[in-house]
């Protein structure tokens, strides 16, 4: 999941001056200058988020004689209370949807359809690109030296996995986890259909509304064309993060609490599609818990969560992408070398070596490759966009002999002389 920078507008003027009774929420958020800096409790709630998907992976899965056979390597047996516990971190995707929805409609907001593709393209893509090459180098390796590797290594899938839809193209996810991105990549085109018709307070509420009832309907006409472009199944979520959004931006009402409300309903409904594809798990228990989630988000966008400015937890949201993308195809491999080679060190103290290493390759990406060459290819991204207007300015160059909107500038050099030699008239 991405980790997107989570800064917050300002307020519009015109509704700070009207008078109306904001809550207390509300009236918090126009104080001088704070809506301008990054809203830490996301980042907080994401890094959440990504430790249970990857509690749920190393501890709480539910495949027998998942890391070995023998007491000492069964997950009810070494960590009793744990292992339940982290049976419900399947949830941490759904989330990680919930929060998509708040952060994307915060990106899409007063920005171009161009721009809003340029910043998704290079957040996202860099470090997909290079964590789909390091699983691919170090399952060759791994065949090579004689040892297992789940992750599929091959040219073919490989060159899928580099487009980021290789389900679409049929073949398997080279990162397990990465099934979620073609989700989010999904939401990101239909919000960038959203930007080309024209971001508005009232089109937004719209737009949520209409997609709930479309995504309801192709449930009901059990059209798998419609869940697909729909997102049938996550619908919901997305849209209780841009209900959230919008009451961060203009203010909780009336309006904006019954999207939220349609939008938890539906949610909470068809959340047992998930339960059941999760064996041990309750829908109840997860719909507290989903629930929950929805409350911190709440508190933490408009609610007085929003103020926290604390560092380390920014720090920990930038990491939160490379290391949701390493943890399970990496992560998992290298642990259990550790339970083969190493079987003194334990299970729990395995599966700490294998998600410290994992964070210090999130570390490494975010550093050399979501820092550094996301910037560079943002940069390179965004002057290719412009490439049409470069050229009229060439031939424009080309034709006159001077700088582009040189004979402009000097207009009005004239002007403003003339002004000041009492010669100009008014």
């Amino acid at each position: 999941m991405p980790a997107l920078a989570a800064t917050g507008p300002r307020p519009p003027r015109t509704a700070r001056k009207t008078g109306r009774p904001w809550s207390r929420w509300s009236r918090a958020r126009g104080s001088g200058g704070d809506g301008e800096g990054r809203l830490a409790a996301i980042d907080g709630l994401r890094l959440l988020a990504a430790i249970a998907v990857a509690a749920y992976h190393f501890v709480g899965t539910p495949t027998r004689d998942f890391w070995g056979k023998g007491s000492e390597h069964a997950l009810p047996a070494v960590a009793p209370t744990l292992h339940p516990v982290s049976g419900y971190g399947w949830l941490g995707v759904e989330a990680f949807f919930l929060i998509s929805g708040f952060v994307i409609c915060m990106s899409c907001w007063d920005r171009s359809p161009a721009q809003f593709a340029v910043s998704r393209i290079s957040r996202l893509f860099p470090v997909y690109w290079a964590v789909v090459l390091i699983i691919v180098a170090a399952g060759v390796a791994a065949t090579l030296a004689g040892q297992r590797w789940g992750a599929p290594t091959d040219l073919r899938t490989t060159l899928g996995n580099l487009t980021m839809i290789p389900s679409a193209l049929g073949v398997p996810f080279t990162a397990g986890v990465a099934w979620t991105l073609w989700v989010e990549a999904r939401f990101y085109l239909l919000m960038g259909g959203l930007l080309l018709i024209g971001l508005t307070y009232r089109r937004v509420i719209a737009f949520g509304f209409l997609w709930l009832t479309l995504a309801a309907l192709g449930r009901e006409l059990d059209s798998a064309v419609l869940d697909a472009v729909l997102l049938g199944e996550y619908a919901g979520l997305f849209v209780a993060g841009i209900a959230v959004y919008l009451m961060y931006r203009y203010g909780p009402n009336l309006v904006l609490w019954l999207l939220l409300g349609f939008a938890w309903c539906y949610a909470l409904t068809v959340l047992n599609d998930r339960v059941v594809a999760h064996p041990g798990t309750s829908w109840a228990v997860s719909a507290a818990v989903l629930t929950g989630c929805l409350g911190l988000l709440l508190l933490a966008g408009p609610g007085p969560l929003r103020r926290l400015r604390w560092r380390p937890l920014v720090c920990a949201g930038a990491l939160t992408y490379p290391f949701y993308l390493v943890h399970q195809s990496l992560g998992v491999p290298v642990t259990r070398g550790i339970l083969e080679n190493v079987p003194g060190v334990g299970l729990l103290a395995s599966i700490a070596v294998g998600l410290t290493l994992c964070m210090l390759l999130a570390a490494a990406l975010e550093r050399f490759v979501d820092r550094k060459l996301g910037r560079v290819f943002r940069r390179r991204l965004t002057a290719a966009l412009h490439a049409d207007e470069r050229r009229c300015e060439s031939r424009e160059l080309s034709a006159t002999g001077r700088e582009p909107g040189a004979s402009g500038e000097r207009s009005r050099a004239d002007l403003v002389g003339a002004g000041a030699s009492g010669s100009g008239r008014p």
